[in-house]
C-alpha cells in the first residue's frame, strides 16, 4: 500500500509506503514501512520510492566538472570556493608542471575557472585539476547559483532546455555539476537567462515546464508566444515522463 502521491512534499519521518515498494534515495526502511529521510518530493517509479530533496549542498566527486571561485593564494595551491561544504585546492603543479612561478600571474583571488574534480579523499579535501576539453578561466560574465540536485532539470533532455535559452538569447551558458551556471553575452541578455533559469529551479518538480520556460523567453524577448498545439492524451502522458527523466536522470553537462 502507497501513502503518498507522486511529487508530494514531505518531510522526514513520513510514511510513504509499506513492504510492497522497494526504498529508494532519501527513504529508510522501519517496520517493513517506507519513510521519508529528508525535506523533498515524492518520485514514484513502478515499485519504486525515492524523494528528491529541495534544498541540497553540493557533494563532491570524481570526474564532476564544476565552477569555483578563487578566495585564496597559497605557497603552491589556490583555493577555490565551489558552492560545497568542502573547498577545493588547484596544485600549482596542475598548472606550472615543475617549474616555479608566482601564482598570481596564472590566477587571482576572484577568478572563476572551469575545473574537473580530480580527487576527493577521506576527509572531503577535493583536488582539482585543468585539464580536458573547455576547461579554464571564464572572462567576464555572471554567475547563478541553483541547487545542484536541480542540475539535470536545468539541462533538459538531450541538453534541450539550456540549448533553448542558448539559442534565444545568443548568450555563452556553462553549467557546472556543482549548481553554479556561467553565462555571458550582452548585458540585457544575460539578465533574461538568469530570471529564465531562476524560474526553472524553482519550478523543476513541476510537469510542462518545458512550454513555460519557452513562453517565457519569448514575453521577456519581446516575441510573440505560439498558440499550444492540441496533443493527443497519450502524448501528453508521454510527455510528462520525459520531463521526469530530465529532472532526475544524468545528463551531459557541458
Amino acid at each position: 500500500m502507497i501513502f503518498i502521491e507522486d511529487k508530494q512534499m514531505v518531510i522526514p519521518g513520513d510514511v510513504l509506503a509499506d513492504k510492497e515498494y522497494q526504498s529508494g534515495r532519501g527513504t529508510f526502511k522501519e517496520d517493513d514501512k517506507i519513510c521519508s529521510s529528508l525535506v523533498g518530493l515524492v518520485a514514484i517509479r513502478d515499485k519504486k520510492i525515492s524523494v528528491i530533496p529541495l534544498q541540497s549542498k553540493y557533494i563532491p566527486k570524481r570526474g564532476d566538472v564544476v565552477i569555483g571561485e578563487i578566495t585564496d593564494i597559497r605557497f603552491s595551491m589556490w583555493n577555490l570556493d565551489i558552492n560545497s561544504p568542502y573547498s577545493g585546492i588547484l596544485p600549482a603543479s596542475d598548472v606550472f608542471g615543475k617549474e616555479k612561478r608566482d601564482l598570481n600571474k596564472a590566477f587571482n583571488v576572484g577568478d572563476v575557472l572551469f575545473l574537473r574534480v580530480v580527487d576527493v579523499d577521506e576527509v572531503k579535501k577535493v583536488k582539482l585539476g585543468l585539464k580536458g576539453r573547455g576547461l579554464g578561466k571564464f572572462r567576464d560574465g555572471i554567475l547563478i547559483y541553483i541547487t545542484p540536485t536541480k542540475v539535470p532539470r536545468l539541462i533538459g533532455k538531450k541538453g534541450s532546455m539550456i540549448n533553448m535559452i542558448k539559442d534565444e538569447t545568443k548568450c555563452e551558458v556553462v553549467v557546472g555539476q556543482n549548481g553554479v551556471v556561467w553565462v555571458k553575452g550582452d548585458p540585457s541578455m544575460e539578465r533574461v537567462a538568469e530570471k529564465v533559469i531562476n524560474m526553472i529551479e524553482e519550478q523543476a518538480h513541476t510537469s510542462g515546464l518545458t512550454d513555460r520556460v519557452r513562453n517565457m523567453l519569448f514575453e521577456l524577448l519581446g516575441k510573440e508566444i505560439p498558440e499550444k498545439e492540441e496533443k493527443p492524451e497519450a502524448t501528453e502522458e508521454a510527455t510528462d515522463e520525459e520531463e521526469e527523466e530530465e529532472e532526475n536522470g544524468e545528463n551531459l553537462i557541458q
